[in-house]
């Protein structure tokens, strides 16, 4: 108490430079070691660190990050280091490192650094994404891989798939109707359908709702802002991140906002478990009709724990989990891919050919017709090759020393893959910054998304990669056969959809997607 009394009386500027001080005596203490005799010597540092806070000045924009990285990576090869506030990080930007991090140091590399977002909003780092390493996250991650987002439990529940696409579908068309009878052009903000879509979709599979359940008097308009403010600042890097002890000052009071919205989003979820609880009580669900949290509350019983963490704080964290890491990411994708096909108008027709030669104009499509849709899975691919919803990869950590690529990396680095980067690599890709679906039907048709080709790794590799892939592509590919065969669409004037990339979690467009379309089937099929 006499410490805090004498700290009050200090001015805070005088309090920030004291503090700054020793940070910066940190880091050079820190980063003045010499390399040992028979240690191999460390990466190159990228250059423009500033003191105290490294690098970090370069990554908040206005320039993506993974543009910023990139551009080092030209200056000083496919791996060099940064710091990020007390931080040391190391980007890897070329295929052949990111295999040794992933696959030879796999296990060292497995440990996710901690984040104020994550310790608030994420149940004390409980969403398995983002937890670290140890029998919590071994078994989680196996729980969801195994029970939750396994090929069976998907299959089962297609037909919620299948529903909240044709509804989507449907409204799209009435938006059109009622919009041709005023003015006979339509044009439609192709981003927010694309996200409602998603979300539903995913809730009704995680949660048995959709966003426009009420629940706890919190209408759709409300959950759907909190949904948005929660992904917001789970993706916030904030400066306690970078600089740890000064966390106390909350600067720009994210973390007030996060214990906000963390306290609202456990009173939503926890209303929704509580029901699945109810309903669990009095006989349950069929097994086609059980959702995700159904599922996790077989699994995970009343009074079970995982590592001292209880049963209701594993199945919300979990089913958080899935929601954040499945709603924007597929939302981003599909966004980019409606936009490079309008910017390629020759793509379109081709794609809408195949899905009239396949499927014909008299009936909807269904998931069963996707396997034999081979051109607009090669446009996906294509998609996720140049605009990947992660393009920097989330942070891993070293639990121990190692050498990659020849260079010595301590114990506590954190790991940065430039999957963007890795993506146009020219020596792999020709034209890589050109849009080229047919390269996944001839030179790269045996290249695969699923973390096996790092030559193309949207959804990363190794034990963090991204366990919802099959998930992820299910939705994309339903979606988009659906909405490419039900509507024609094109841009709102001769000039280009604008492709500027935005600063975010993921990785945004800079401008909304307004897309002109009219209907291609007849009306009963939008029914």
């Amino acid at each position: 108490m006499d410490l805090v009394r004498l700290l009050s009386t200090i001015p805070l500027p005088t309090v920030i430079l004291a503090l700054a001080s020793l940070a910066f005596l940190y880091f050079l203490l820190t980063t003045s070691s010499t390399t040992k005799h028979g240690v191999p010597p460390p990466p190159p540092q990228a250059s423009g660190s500033w003191p105290i806070i490294g690098h970090l000045h370069l990554l908040g924009g206005p320039r993506p990050p993974h543009t910023v990285l990139g551009q080092m990576a030209e200056k000083h090869g496919p791996i060099f280091t940064i710091r990020m506030g007390i931080h040391p990080a190391l980007v890897v930007s070329n295929w052949e490192t990111a295999k040794e991090c992933l696959t030879t140091h796999d296990r060292i590399f497995a440990d996710r650094p901690a984040t104020v977002a994550m310790d608030i909003l994420g149940y004390n780092r409980s969403m398995f994404g983002f937890s670290p390493y140890g029998s919590y996250w071994r078994e989680t991650r196996k729980m969801a891989t195994l029970e939750v987002l396994s090929s069976h439990r998907l299959d089962l529940l297609k037909h919620v798939r299948e529903s909240e696409v044709r509804t989507a579908t449907k409204e799209l068309y009435g938006h059109w109707q009622r919009a041709a009878e005023r003015n006979g052009s339509v044009s439609v903000e192709m981003g927010s359908w694309f996200g409602e879509i998603t979300m539903n979709v995913i809730l009704r599979m995680v949660v048995g709702k959709s966003v426009g359940y009420l629940t706890g008097g919190a209408d759709s308009a409300k959950l759907s802002k909190l949904l948005k403010d929660f992904f917001e600042l789970t993706g916030r890097f904030v400066v306690a991140d970078g600089l740890p002890f000064l966390r106390w000052l909350d600067v720009g009071g994210y973390e007030k906002a996060m214990r906000k919205t963390a306290a609202e989003m456990d009173v939503v979820i926890g209303g929704w478990l509580r029901e699945h609880k109810e309903k669990r009580d009095s006989g349950g669900a069929a097994e086609k009709e059980k959702d995700f949290m159904d599922v996790i509350l077989n699994v995970v019983g009343d009074g079970q724990e995982i590592d001292g963490r209880d049963s209701d704080t594993i199945n919300k964290s979990t089913a958080l989990s899935v929601v954040l890491a499945a709603s924007d990411t597929t939302m981003v994708t599909m966004t980019w891919l409606l936009a490079l096909l309008v910017n390629h108008p020759d793509v379109l027709r081709r794609a809408q050919i195949e899905l009239d030669n396949i499927i014909g104009k008299e009936r909807r499509v269904q998931e069963s017709d996707i396997h034999s849709l081979h051109y607009l899975k090669a446009i996906v691919k294509e998609t996720l090759r140049l605009y990947p919803a992660g393009p920097i990869s989330l942070p891993h950590q070293s639990t121990e020393d190692c050498t990659v690529a020849g260079h010595h990396v301590p114990k506590g680095t954190r790991l940065i893959v430039n999957i963007y980067k890795i993506q146009r690599d020219p020596r792999v890709w020709p034209d890589p910054d050109e849009f080229r679906p047919d390269r996944f039907l001839t030179t790269h048709k045996d290249v695969d998304v699923r973390g096996q080709d790092f030559e193309l790794i949207p959804f990363s590799s190794g034990r963090r990669m991204c366990p919802g892939v099959n998930f992820a592509l299910q939705i994309m590919h339903l979606t988009l056969a659906t909405l490419l065969h039900g509507f024609d669409f094109s841009r709102p004037s001769n000039e280009p959809v604008d492709m500027t990339e935005s600063v975010g979690l993921t990785n945004p467009r800079a401008t909304p997607l307004n897309i002109v379309l009219s209907p291609r089937l007849s009306s009963y099929l939008y029914e």
